[in-house]
């Protein structure tokens, strides 16, 4: 961009990179982790930068950008968010951003790479999807990439909670396109989370720029319910008190059923509220997201389909009226309020019946005779074939065929093709063998998914504060309590940790029966640790010191 020089030194990018984010985007200031993260890239580094919700992520890739002399490569997983992005970037004087997805006509796809091999934009949009495809690969490899950035990477983890498996595909397109800096951004990751990131996107001599998780102007709260009818009605109530500030809020909810029930309940009782959830058309969906944000809408009523991206400050409130899959989607959903820094309210309506649910969704068995079939006729046929060819050979629904497919890619039986074709590559690997591999995998994804269930049911129930819970599930220790959560208020959440604890967080130890883990926190009377293969579990310290249960490093690994 004209007038601005090359830069030599760490101070010189450091000053060079803050007057960009002024000059260009009307940031006054950028923070200590966005500049962190912003220099690492500038010197060629890989990183990986873990940052709460609102705290301006995707300021790292785009100030960098204005430096580097080629394009900057975005992959974002759905389109909501990459227009969010797009349409920052257009508000401020940087150059055009365009992307390619699969819900333009061919003319304006063909538009936006022109724009891109013209020099008139300097950022590109895609989805892990359009990665794997071929001639989106080919024009990809005729451009001058200087950056990768990442968006959502935790979904290329097993052990995450929104995991891709379109997101391993990414590795192997780094490579190809001849492995420039690659930045890897995420909300939400506990250290062996953090790990796989590393291992499957391929980072190379990478950095970690880390921040706090904890957000100390929420005020963390759970309301316990034995009737679901007491329960919905306490959720209009809260409701109605929270918007007469006036304010703005987050409902979220389990179904589709139920998001249409509140936001009708809620509009009979005078609340400007909508539903939002994947059974409703794209258009409608995004009429709702822009009501949101331009203050037409003070309540949506959602399921998890709703928030990512959402870039409103003030939002007041968010209310779950049933318990989400995981503390990991609970922390991303609840980053969504106060992002202006002044106080917010987050509310859990529990209802331990309602773990049932979660459950319930968790005990499908995976299918190994289909596994099996699938595997076998990859691999019989020799070439690649489409998905279309294989639903139709095997009698499978394209979902039940995707998930076998999907989990035959994990254990590197198969893989997809850039055109997006299916291709048996585990030549050593028999099918039989290769569907029982897929089976464990599945099977140790269930047991984390289960354990996450768990955890969450300890955050609803515990009388210790609750903040400290939440945040020692990522493996981050809070020397005392935080005074602002409903068990510090009622004086329950007073107990300290102890400080000569024998087990430190983010060490590893091993377990006689359950193998390594990693330890997330240690309380005075009990410890969490994330176990390989089994997932999260709880223990008693007086039962494990007792039984000899643990052995390991007691010293700071994270």
């Amino acid at each position: 961009m004209p007038g601005y020089q090359p830069v030599v030194t760490a101070t010189e990018r450091h000053e060079e990179l803050q007057r960009v984010a002024a000059e260009v985007f009307g940031w006054p200031e950028l923070s200590g982790e966005q500049l962190e993260a912003m220099e690492q890239i500038m010197a060629g580094h890989d990183v990986l930068v873990v940052l709460p919700t609102g705290a301006g992520k995707s300021a790292i890739y785009q100030v960098p950008a204005m430096k580097l002399a080629g394009v900057t490569l975005v992959v974002s997983p759905l389109i909501a968010l990459q227009n969010d992005q797009r349409e920052s970037i257009e508000a401020s004087h940087a150059p055009e951003a365009v992307a390619v997805n699969s819900s333009q006509r061919a003319g304006e796809r063909k538009n936006a790479w022109k724009a891109i091999e013209d020099g008139k934009a300097k950022y590109l949009f895609l989805s892990p999807e359009q990665m794997s495809k071929k001639d989106v690969l080919d024009t990809l490899a005729e451009l001058d990439i200087s950056l990768i950035a990442i968006d959502e990477a935790h979904c290329v983890s097993a052990w995450g909670h929104d995991f891709r498996p379109d997101y391993l595909c990414l590795a192997p397109v780094i490579e190809q396109l001849g492995h420039p800096p690659v930045l890897a951004l995420t909300a939400t990751a506990a250290l062996p989370v953090r790990e796989e990131i590393v291992e499957r996107l391929g980072l190379r001599d990478h950095r970690e720029v880390i921040a706090g998780f904890d957000r100390p102007n929420l005020h963390l709260a759970v309301e316990r319910f034995s009737d679901d009818e007491d329960k919905r009605h306490t959720l209009i109530t809260l409701v109605r008190s929270l918007t007469k500030d006036p304010g703005t809020g987050l409902v979220y909810v389990a179904s589709r059923k139920d998001a249409e029930y509140f936001a009708d309940e809620l509009a009979r009782a005078g609340v400007r509220a909508a539903a939002y959830h994947a059974g409703m058309k794209t258009h409608g969906r995004e009429q709702v997201h822009e009501r949101f944000l331009d203050g037409e809408v003070d309540v949506v009523v959602a399921t998890s389909a709703f928030g990512m991206g959402i870039d409103k400050p003030d939002v007041r409130f968010v209310l779950h009226a049933s318990v989400p899959d995981s503390l990991d989607t609970y922390y991303q959903q609840i980053g969504r309020a106060g992002r202006d820094g002044e106080p917010a309210t987050i509310t859990l309506l529990y209802r331990p019946q309602d773990l049932g649910l979660q459950k319930f969704l968790t005990a499908a068995k995976a299918p190994e005779e289909l596994l099996g079939q699938v595997a076998k006729i990859l691999r019989e046929h020799g070439s690649p074939v489409r998905p279309a060819f294989l639903k139709d050979t095997v009698d499978a629904s394209a979902a039940r065929c995707t998930k076998a497919v999907n989990l035959l890619e994990e254990v590197g039986a198969v893989r997809t093709t850039g055109d997006g074709r299916l291709e048996y590559v585990g030549r050593d690997l028999p099918p039989d063998q290769a569907a029982r591999q897929a089976v464990e995998v599945a099977e140790r994804h269930q047991r984390l998914v289960r354990s996450r269930i768990e955890m969450i049911r300890g955050y609803a129930e515990t009388m210790e504060c609750r903040r400290r819970y939440l945040l020692g599930y990522f493996g981050e220790r809070l020397a005392e309590p935080c005074g602002n959560c409903d068990t510090c208020d009622f004086g329950t959440g007073e107990r300290k940790h102890a400080e000569d604890a024998e087990y430190a967080v983010n060490s590893t130890v091993r377990h006689v029966e359950w193998g390594e883990g990693t330890v997330m926190s240690v309380e005075p009377d009990r410890i969490t640790i994330l176990f390989d293969d089994f997932g999260y579990k709880t223990l008693d310290l007086a039962a494990v010191d007792e039984n000899d249960l643990l052995t390991g490093d007691d010293t700071t690994t994270g």
